[in-house]
């Protein structure tokens, strides 16, 4: 496992030693990175977006095909196939793009919580250890600020999901979502205290990224949800 991580690891190390070598500040070459990462990453969140749009137009047809054969297991399926065949749509095809970034992301874990293990450069060494801001050493933790802002931006971000799901999830995994909602931003600010600041730098600014990126897609994916009612 470490050994897959590592290639996934070392290559990022790279960009950031990259781009470090330019900008010269460490804190500032993490938010440029986090910027790079979020953008190379964009086109399989739009996916996901996109293939919730067309859920919400197939949902409805699938929802009467379950009331309708709900004692009838074979059947339904059968039906169920035809279905996606007929409106071309693939039910897995929204898992994908989180099983592609799952990698990318625990790679990126590994490489912020541990630069030096990934980096083979000797100028990465001290950089790491750099102030920025309030911090006076990003490689140690910041107790209270960055794991604060970092947990408010993921509880905003789960807000926006769970809004995006709302109606097409069953009562049991909404409720679900719900209690995720307020544990997820806690466990963030009680690990961010312990990590790294660096990494809790790049966790906050790829939220508040993230928080962004879905308001615009939200508008085009409602966009496409009326397309496709019509």
């Amino acid at each position: 496992m470490n050994e897959f991580i590592g290639v996934i690891a070392r290559p990022l190390g790279m960009l950031l030693s990259f781009l470090y070598g330019y900008i010269d500040n460490y804190g500032i070459t993490l938010i440029i990175f986090t910027i790079i990462v979020k953008a190379c990453l964009f086109p399989l969140y739009a996916d996901q977006i996109k293939h919730s749009a067309r859920m919400a137009t197939v949902q409805p047809k699938m929802q009467a095909l379950q009331r309708k054969y709900a004692n009838d297991k074979e059947t339904l399926n059968i039906k169920m196939m035809e279905l996606y065949k007929e409106e071309k749509f693939n039910p897995m095809r929204g898992c994908l793009p989180m099983l592609i970034q799952m990698p990318i992301i625990f790679g990126l874990f590994a490489l912020l919580r541990n630069p030096t293990v990934f980096i083979e450069s000797d100028t990465m060494l001290m950089a790491v250890h750099e102030a920025f801001l309030w911090l006076p050493d990003l490689s140690q933790p910041d107790p209270w600020i960055l794991p604060i802002l970092a947990g408010i931006s993921t509880f905003v971000s789960f807000t926006q999901t769970q809004q995006q799901t709302a109606g097409m999830a069953e009562n049991s995994m909404s409720s679900m979502m719900k209690m995720m909602r307020y544990f997820f931003p806690i466990m963030i600010v009680w690990m961010g205290r312990s990590f790294p600041a660096g990494l809790t730098v790049y966790w906050f600014i790829g939220t508040a990224i993230q928080i962004f990126q879905t308001r615009g897609l939200n508008r085009w994916k409602n966009k496409l949800t009326e397309k496709e009612k019509k």
